[in-house]
């Protein structure tokens, strides 16, 4: 996998993950975005069902996380520009995209966003717009979540006093989220690691997006679009991906019932299948 850093016209800089090889113009490419807090590192549990299905991943840190320099301010909406200006720095037209948890709204994003270069979108267990109508937000989602964005909700010198002693909750994560982590998943601890070791501020960033207009409306998103959500997830409770199913006209909506927020990823390669299918009709 290359990682390169690309210079962007307002100053700013994206580190560039990139698993292209002399064979990246037959493959399907699909950008991966990332939860929170986590650096943009394309999933490598899910690379031996990417090669086999033709895949190249491509993803970057998100503004303020690993390499990437910080857009204070910054909306879920904003992913869509830094996404066409790393496809167009890597000559790349049209491509899907696929996020996790915090991850989903900014495929979303893009799907809405670039219609004319997204093939199709995954989002798993993202979250909802905050405020949407006709859903309890919070319903369902752990203690620790939500004392964490009900402190966005109030700022950021809020949400800075609240992560200056905020400490990790396992009781956000199921039996199986755990045995996920403890298996394969536990790719989580490379990603994690370095997206806090410099502080707080790039996840106070996604944090304060998640309870802000995001920029754009899920109405908007015409591509295909997957949403896969655990039904016993604790940290976006189900009924998010539901509420978004139902207001995105070209949404399937696939709910396992015994999966937490980590846990899902264990369908990730079937997904994939989805997102592989939808991108090459």
């Amino acid at each position: 996998m290359a990682e390169t850093d690309l210079e962007l016209g307002d100053g700013r800089r994206l580190h560039v993950y990139d698993t292209g090889t002399e064979d990246s113009d037959s493959r399907t490419v699909v950008f991966w975005h990332h939860g929170t807090p986590n650096i943009g590192t394309p999933p490598e549990p899910l690379f031996p069902y990417a090669d086999r299905l033709g895949i190249r991943w491509v993803s970057y840190d998100r503004p303020g996380y690993g390499g990437s320099t910080p857009r204070p301010g910054r909306d879920m909406a904003s992913a869509a520009g830094d996404v066409a200006a790393v496809a167009d720095a890597l000559g790349i037209q049209r491509f899907a995209v696929m996020g996790h948890s915090g991850g989903g709204p900014h495929a979303l994003a893009c799907g809405a966003l670039l219609p004319d270069r997204v093939l199709a979108v995954v989002s798993v267990a993202g979250p909802a717009p905050f405020g949407a109508e006709g859903l309890d937000w919070f319903a369902g989602m752990s203690d620790s979540g939500t004392a964490s964005l009900l402190a966005a909700t109030k700022g950021r010198a809020a949400k800075e006093t609240h992560e200056a002693s905020a400490t990790y909750d396992p009781r956000m994560f199921t039996p199986a989220d755990h045995a996920a982590l403890a298996g394969e998943w536990s790719w989580f601890g490379d990603v994690v690691g370095p997206a806090v070791e410099a502080g707080p501020g790039p996840l106070i960033d996604d944090d304060l997006a998640y309870v802000a207009p995001w920029g754009f409306d899920p109405g908007q998103v015409t591509p295909p679009v997957l949403f896969l959500h655990g039904g016993s997830d604790r940290v976006v409770p189900s009924s998010h991906s539901q509420w978004l199913a139902n207001h995105c006209p070209t949404a399937e909506l696939r709910l396992n019932p015994t999966a937490g927020h980590i846990s899902i990823l264990n369908a990730g390669a079937a997904a994939l299948e989805w997102l592989a299918d939808r991108s090459n009709s």
